[in-house]
């Protein structure tokens, strides 16, 4: 089993308070974060879990633990509420809104609460950092898939022939979105020592995604064309790389961006003088990236025969000895052999209660030079009596009363 070095007291956000009511990725995204910066976060769960606690991947086959949940959710505390009644709603809004330099923070994608709008929690605090979470900017909602489909992407995504759209597995944009609810916790904190003033921030997932295609010009190139991007199959667009495969049947991924990329992959292959001549012939330059894409077809045709002569071991040293830019297509269990090697120091085992073990991640900043401890691996309700005794100061019997009343489990 991996193991890391323990999270140490002096992590960048140690004491740090804050408070996560929210389902399935961006937002847990963002608490992930902060708690593996040092932060503190507790999460409120209904009693029974939310609508994501055993969402797949799943131990078994979808019969065991989340490990989708609990690789979200690693590092948090967790307190099971009934949120449907008055008490419990009573103990949510006070851990929310708990007083303290380092407390008051909040973070929700809950929709159609009344009693935890922001005007309503800012009334037990007016300096409350309130991040929500949001599918639409009108409060509609929406996940990654559906929000990836209305920005175009599937449509540019896929090979040439390909008539239907192509959606992929990644949900980028909840994972860009977790990370800008990161990014706008410490933003607000920032402003609240200067100020003294809370925050209520809105991120939408659809804003998220207009945002990213917009920022890299994807936009403003369809406007100009008055059409889409074609499709290009595995093709990198506006340059060169594509991929190919070797004697053996693996396949790599090869780019060559810059003239530096473009020169060690002509010299590593040998076709210096084709390319040579093929300029000369089609009145080209090569070390041009637009005329690289251009001829993209024509290149490609040119170096395959250099990769279907190699194994990939041969075309892996060859090509590291020359610097070119490349990667090999690697199944998952491949990754994960070579987690269990010790090549992947990011990646930790971590023992699910009462389940098998997950493979999960410490944070992929190096906070002086270390990744740091993934965090606990959660348990649904784990810290319900530890969070109400240590975070509102309610006695032994109080909370035993709460349990009596199934107001909290």
């Amino acid at each position: 089993m991996t193991t890391g070095p323990r999270q140490r007291p002096d992590r960048p956000l140690d004491g740090l308070r804050v408070v996560e009511c929210a389902s399935f990725v961006a937002g847990p995204t963002g608490g992930m974060t902060l708690a593996q910066l040092g932060a503190s976060v507790i999460r409120i769960d209904p009693i029974g879990g939310g609508p994501d606690h055993g969402r797949w991947p799943a131990a078994g086959h979808g019969t065991g633990p989340s490990y989708y949940w609990a690789s979200l959710n690693q590092g948090k505390r967790s307190i099971t509420v009934d949120m449907r009644s008055d008490q419990g709603r009573e103990l949510v809004l006070a851990l929310a809104t708990a007083p303290g330099t380092d407390r008051g923070i909040l973070v929700d994608n809950v929709v159609g609460r009344r009693w935890m709008a922001n005007d309503a929690l800012v009334a037990r605090r007016p300096d409350l950092i309130h991040v929500r979470v949001q599918g639409y900017p009108d409060g509609r909602p929406a996940v990654d898939y559906t929000v990836n489909a209305e920005v175009g992407i599937p449509q540019i995504t896929g090979s040439e022939e390909g008539g239907a759209p192509v959606n992929h597995v990644l949900p980028a944009w909840d994972l860009v979105t977790g990370l800008t609810v990161s990014t706008t916790v410490l933003a607000a904190l920032h402003q609240r020592t200067r100020t003294g003033a809370g925050v209520y921030s809105e991120i939408a997932l659809a804003d998220v995604a207009l945002a990213g295609v917009a920022n890299l010009g994807w936009l403003s190139e369809a406007a100009e064309a008055g059409h889409d991007r074609p499709r290009h199959g595995n093709h990198v667009y506006g340059s060169f790389g594509t991929d190919f495969a070797c004697s053996d049947g693996h396949r790599v991924m090869v780019v060559a961006l810059t003239p530096g990329q473009w020169t060690a992959l002509v010299t590593v292959t040998g076709t210096d003088a084709v390319f040579t001549a093929l300029e000369k012939a089609l009145d080209a330059d090569l070390t041009d990236e637009t005329e690289r894409y251009r001829l993209r077809d024509t290149i490609a045709a040119v170096l395959k025969p250099w990769f279907l002569a190699r194994d990939s071991v041969t075309v892996e040293s060859e090509l590291n000895r020359a610097r070119v830019l490349w990667g090999q297509y690697q199944p998952m269990t491949h990754v994960v052999d070579r987690h269990r090697a010790g090549t992947h120091p990011v990646l930790a085992d971590h023992p699910l209660p009462g389940g098998p073990t997950a493979i999960t991640a410490r944070t992929p900043i190096r906070w002086n030079g270390e990744h740091g401890d993934p965090g606990a691996a959660p348990q649904l309700g784990r810290e319900t009596d530890q969070i109400l005794a240590d975070e509102l100061g309610l006695s032994a019997t109080e909370i035993g009363a709460l349990h009596d009343r199934g107001v909290v489990a």
